[in-house]
């Protein structure tokens, strides 16, 4: 038995191109209706699309971030076939921002995040960072249009220079000072190793301790580790303050008065006789607001093997403090490589004179200034907290009063080099004075 089976021919030419073939159930090209056909794989459903824009919404469509791009006219498009160089995608780690191109985004972002069209909000230290480098860097194409070449690394060659991208005199350190009323009731002080003999990066970490001054704006500036480089950057670069080295040869320490707040009297420098590092102490006589005050700094003798010369120091220290008058303020503050048990050694501090470290009740957040576990400036294999740098000070019996107030660290970020300014913390003091 034969069963005859009827096919119903449809006149669609296969070998159409898609856009030609008609649709099911409408006229051929030879007129007649073509049966219902089953679904094409070039035409989509508008149902199955529609099912499948609703899965995409809980599913992997919605985690995917679309890329937009808008265009330096304000326009926004899809995004072009090339990819985004990383200065556009990542503004907070390109060197500038590029003001004749597009800025990009992913997804919708937060506005006012700090990155232009939108996206996440920049890490403060950043922020504070990139702001701070546009206060201090000359314009772009300054030296090409002096004429000069760009500076070499201040890592390379002999010779440092760190005073070749160095504008005026008062347009550094405390530029900002003839728009700031000063307050006769406060007084601030910060002391820093800014470590000159680590010559890594230096020209950046330079600029970088520029900035911390020049952000703090202290009334005086206690500087330890500071080579002659860093010397010439400061003269030309803190046009408001006056600048007193200890000396001007290898390393040595300086102490910076603000000219607006700060008169200075006389100074001095006491040498320490049996120092195998050059050390010596620097004292300076100076008026603030009538009231006279001395301060010191120094940078006591270095390593653990060379503790017996550090208490010498520190007694010749603690000496010329008590010997200063009983009216006059005495702060002193540095880098002392001290450890407790050497203080202890030598019977702890005069009963007139402080610590200000533990007269503040001992804040921890401010305790360690010498940390190689979070400062990784010397990649060193051990972990240590060490409470080097200090300040100490011996109130006046009578008279105008300095009464310290609050303590804390600064440094603490890293800069774009990578590194941070210094192997050490800084410390900022805050003082009340009582006229």
């Amino acid at each position: 038995m034969y069963f005859i089976a009827s096919f119903r021919l449809s006149t669609v030419n296969p070998m159409l191109p898609p856009a030609d073939r008609p649709r099911p159930g409408t006229a051929t090209p030879a007129g007649g209706a073509s049966s219902r056909l089953p679904p094409q794989p070039w035409r989509r459903e508008p149902g199955r699309r529609r099912a499948r824009r609703r899965r995409g919404r809980t599913g992997r469509r919605r985690r995917r971030r679309r890329r937009r791009y808008t265009s330096p006219s304000g326009g926004r498009c899809c995004a072009p076939s090339s990819p985004p160089s990383p200065a556009a995608t990542r503004p907070w780690r390109a060197a500038s921002w590029p003001a004749a191109t597009g800025t990009w985004r992913y997804g919708r972002g937060r506005r006012g995040s700090g990155v232009p069209g939108g996206g996440p909000a920049l890490p403060p230290a950043l922020v504070f960072q990139r702001a701070l480098n546009a206060y201090f860097d000359p314009p772009r194409g300054t030296e090409a249009a002096a004429g000069g070449a760009a500076p070499a690394s201040a890592d390379t060659g002999s010779c440092i220079d760190l005073t070749a991208d160095a504008t005026t005199s008062n347009a550094g350190v405390g530029s900002a000072d003839s728009q700031q009323t000063e307050d006769d009731s406060s007084f601030s002080l910060i002391t820093w190793n800014i470590d000159g003999l680590d010559l890594g990066n230096l020209k950046d970490r330079a600029r970088g301790i520029c900035t911390y001054l020049a952000l703090y704006s202290p009334d005086v500036v206690f500087l330890q580790e500071v080579i002659p480089p860093h010397l010439s950057l400061l003269q030309m670069k803190a046009g408001n303050y006056t600048i007193i080295p200890g000396n001007i040869d290898e390393y040595f320490t300086v102490i910076m008065l603000k000219k607006s707040r700060v008169k200075l009297l006389k100074h001095e420098i006491i040498p320490f006789p049996t120092t195998a590092m050059k050390r010596n102490l620097l004292v300076v006589h100076v008026s603030v607001s009538g009231v006279e005050l001395c301060l010191m700094t120094s940078h006591l003798e270095s390593t653990k093997n060379h503790s017996k010369e550090r208490i010498k120091q520190l007694q010749i220290v603690l000496k010329e403090m008590q010997k200063q008058s009983e009216s006059t303020t005495v702060i002193f503050g540095g880098d002392t490589n001290l450890r407790d048990s050497e203080v202890t050694k030598l019977g702890n501090l005069p009963d007139n004179i402080k610590d200000v470290w533990e007269f503040l009740d001992k804040p921890q957040h401010c305790r360690y200034t010498w940390d190689t576990q979070s400062n990784t400036n010397l990649n060193a294999a051990y972990k240590c907290k060490m409470r080097f740098d200090r300040v100490y000070f011996r109130p006046a019996v009578e008279g105008g009063h300095f009464i310290p107030r609050s303590m804390d660290l600064i440094g603490l970020e890293k800069l774009d080099c990578g590194r941070f300014p210094s192997d050490h913390w800084g410390i900022l003091c805050n003082f009340d004075v009582i006229l």
